[in-house]
């Protein structure tokens, strides 16, 4: 998609260099990606804080090892 954006030149120089690339266009939408995925990022995080996801199912309640909050990568591990 194409659109016009006013960027200050020493910003787009910076993030010129930043990114590497020789190009603005890419260098503008690497920016706007990473921007998109910090953001979606810090609202993970601040949901994982307010509590918003049960990580201990009622079928694992049971058979789960509370001392190690973290389970295992395969479920057959230990």
């Amino acid at each position: 998609m194409r659109i016009t954006v006013d960027i200050d030149e020493a910003i787009l120089a910076d993030l010129l260099e930043i990114t590497g690339d020789k190009n603005k266009s890419p260098a503008v939408a690497k920016a706007v990606t990473e921007y998109v995925r910090r953001k979606k990022a810090k609202e993970f995080g601040r949901l994982i804080r307010e509590g918003a996801f049960d990580y201990y199912g009622s079928e694992d309640t049971a058979s789960s090892d509370f001392t190690d909050p973290i389970p295992p990568l395969y479920p057959d591990e230990k």
